[in-house]
């Protein structure tokens, strides 16, 4: 029988190299973003929940605060909050007419693409200074961090 984990020593190192590395890329282009983003930029749970409805359009608030590991009272207040605002909108289900569906608005769905368009232009600009081997390293990389992020998700559950 083979053994594929790593040593615990290495598994040691890539996980506290992880822990600083990712939030602080994270909070690196965040800054960037919001200093060239021409609105106020909401909270990052209203961000979050903006961004998984873009993603799940139509999804229910039970739905959201499980993918995002929340309580489903704090985004449901969250919600209120983007509904008050015009981010998000909320239609009643056609069978349940306790359930809400979460949309969101055309104002929303702009700037979410206005702030994807930044992302994407300032990670373009740092990759262009990596070499061609961390390049290479990142992208055989990104297959591992979906696989670890999906582990890590499945167990806060």
């Amino acid at each position: 029988m083979s053994d594929t984990s790593a040593p615990s020593r290495d598994t040691d190192r890539v996980a506290s190299a992880l822990a600083v590395c990712l939030p602080a890329l994270h909070r690196a282009l965040d800054r960037r973003v919001a200093s060239t983003y021409p609105h106020p930029k909401p909270p990052e749970g209203q961000l979050l929940l903006l961004k998984f409805v873009a993603q799940q359009e139509g999804a229910t608030v039970r739905e959201a605060a499980e993918a995002l590991l929340m309580k489903p009272n704090n985004v449901s207040a969250l919600v209120s909050q983007l509904t008050e605002r015009g981010e998000l909108e909320r239609r009643q289900d056609s069978t349940d007419k306790r359930v809400a569906h979460l949309y969101l608005t055309a104002t929303a769905r702009r700037r979410l693409g206005e702030v994807r368009d930044l992302e994407t232009a300032f990670l373009n600009e740092a990759l262009l200074s990596l070499t061609d081997g961390e390049m290479d390293a990142l992208g055989s990389a990104l297959g591992a961090l979906t696989s670890l992020t999906r582990h890590l998700h499945a167990a806060a559950h």
